[in-house]
């Protein structure tokens, strides 16, 4: 296991995700999150709570299988991603869109 410094943590995280799904998650104080592949729950936990000051409970990750891209007759695939879904302790929160 690679020990990462506390400022390469925040790099781990991408995007947060907000989709129909994601949002219903919301109500059960569950985020969702694109991450880097190669991160682990305990680093996910970890970013999560120096970023956005909050207690994390649990981390549950997904790597779905790779699409198949084709472009005319050359056959590519999708870039690999990983996805992450974090659930706060009760009475933390993420504001994910300020002002809106």
């Amino acid at each position: 296991m690679i020990k990462r410094d506390a400022r390469d943590l925040v790099d781990l995280i991408l995007k947060p995700i907000v989709t129909e799904k994601a949002t219903l998650l919301l109500e059960q104080n569950k985020y969702v999150f694109d991450v880097v592949p190669q991160a682990t729950k305990p680093e996910i936990k970890a970013a999560i709570e120096a970023l956005f000051d909050v207690k994390v409970t649990k981390v549950n990750t997904s790597r779905p299988p790779r699409r198949k891209k084709r472009v005319g007759r050359f056959i590519g695939y999708k870039p690999q991603y990983k996805r992450a879904i974090v659930t706060l302790t009760e009475g933390d929160s993420i504001t994910l869109y300020p002002d809106v």
